[in-house]
């Protein structure tokens, strides 16, 4: 075998909060009918690499069940296929311990190349080119990295190139740096390698980011090389990222084009009916998934699989995940309301001006987003204000809900 791809997929993704409670980062659902991880596999069998472990760790099995046998990206084949890593003996400490606990399974495959991803980025790439690049550089290991703001270089791990793309300086997360190159979480290691230094670099911590990559930009200079790639990547750590990530998909001009159908991003689609637009209903600039029932009003929205939106309901810069059930006369506005979640008649979620940070949480909601957990039954008539995070077990015996309150 030539290249193993191993995808990191066991990330809480703490930022997320409530969304992220019962399920992993990567298992995010994403513009309507798409989890995270769908970017990553996709663009691994568009690169017509197969052969796939995927290191799980926090909450997997929604994840696992989504991926299943990797039917949706052919990855049912018989010569090569997907494998579910899960932690059999110890806990996965760092991104580089996961892999070290995985070394038997990559010992077996006995690859040249070991091909290294984040399961919870939005971006479409091509890895043959980055394996070119390598090859052709004589590297031990390339790095795919993209400029990105000086304010957020805090995020990532940054990194100095010549101009020959050779790394000759990197830092994991800086509070302050003259470069603003940062590393994607993409690594392609040759295989002698990944498994030196990850017997060698002796940690129960062991990370890339930390740990290994600086270790070997000191030890092996000319040897680790930047892949730079231009085109569109996300990261969706946040509340606020996930909300405005999302809400670009329904823009008419969108950087990541989903509708491309030279590189498709697949998926494990649910066997639902067509979307049914009622009479009086209307859609503008929204994405709306199979199985959805619409007979309000969407607006600048994304609807997941299943959603069902009442007589004189208006949900407006929201995103509303798989089966949600929406009475007559509700208002949405600026949320997130999780799967399986019930909107009682005449209800207002996001209601009114008032941005108080939530009081619990301030750091995380702060532009106005409102977040019900999955499963949540919210009465008729209940008035929920902004930056508020809300959790099923809350009985509502207070219909009217302050802006920044945390209900549980």
């Amino acid at each position: 075998m030539e290249t193993l791809t191993l995808i990191l997929a066991g990330g809480k993704g703490s930022r997320l909060d409530i969304l992220s409670q019962r399920r992993s980062k990567p298992a995010m659902p994403f513009a309507g009918k798409f989890r995270i991880i769908d970017f990553a596999l996709s663009n691994c069998t568009q690169s017509n690499l197969y052969d796939i472990g995927i290191l799980t760790q926090y909450l997997p099995l929604s994840l696992n069940e989504h991926i299943g046998s990797g039917k949706a990206w052919d990855l049912d084949r018989r010569d090569s296929g997907v494998t579910l890593l899960q932690p059999h003996n110890y806990w996965y400490l760092g991104t580089a311990d996961a892999v070290l606990k995985n070394l038997e399974f990559i010992q077996r495959k006995t690859p040249k190349y070991v091909l290294i991803l984040s399961g919870d980025h939005i971006y479409k790439m091509d890895y043959r080119k980055m394996i070119a690049k390598h090859k052709e550089k004589g590297a031990t290991l390339t790095i795919a990295t993209q400029p990105v703001d000086f304010k957020e270089v805090h995020r990532f791990g940054i990194m100095s190139i010549n101009k020959d793309d050779e790394i000759i300086d990197f830092e994991e997360k800086p509070k302050t740096s003259k470069s603003n190159l940062a590393s994607m979480g993409i690594y392609l290691f040759n295989y002698e390698l990944l498994e030196k230094v990850l017997l060698n670099i002796k940690r129960d911590d062991l990370d890339f980011g930390k740990h290994i990559i600086p270790y070997l930009i000191e030890s092996t200079k000319k040897e680790v090389y930047a892949y730079q790639f231009k085109d569109y990547w996300m990261d969706v750590g946040t509340y606020d990222s996930y909300w405005e990530t999302n809400l670009q998909m329904t823009k008419d001009f969108t950087d990541l084009d989903l509708y491309d159908p030279t590189w498709k991003v697949y998926t494990k689609s649910e066997d639902l009916p067509p979307v049914k637009v009622g009479s009086n209903a209307s859609i503008q600039t929204s994405l709306v998934s199979n199985g959805c029932v619409i007979e309000g009003s969407v607006i600048n929205s994304v609807l997941s699989p299943g959603v069902r939106v009442g007589k004189g309901s208006v949900v407006k810069d929201s995103i509303i995940l798989n089966n949600v059930i929406i009475g007559e006369n509700v208002t949405i506005q600026k949320s997130i309301i999780d799967k399986k979640a019930v909107i009682g008649r005449n209800s207002y979620i996001g209601y009114g001006d008032d941005l108080t940070p939530n009081i619990e949480k301030p750091d995380l909601l702060e532009s106005g987003i409102t977040v019900i957990e999955k499963r949540t039954m919210i009465p008729d008539d209940v008035q929920i204000g902004r930056n508020c995070r809300i959790f099923k077990t809350y009985d509502f015996k207070e219909k009217n809900i302050k802006s920044g309150s945390t209900l549980r």
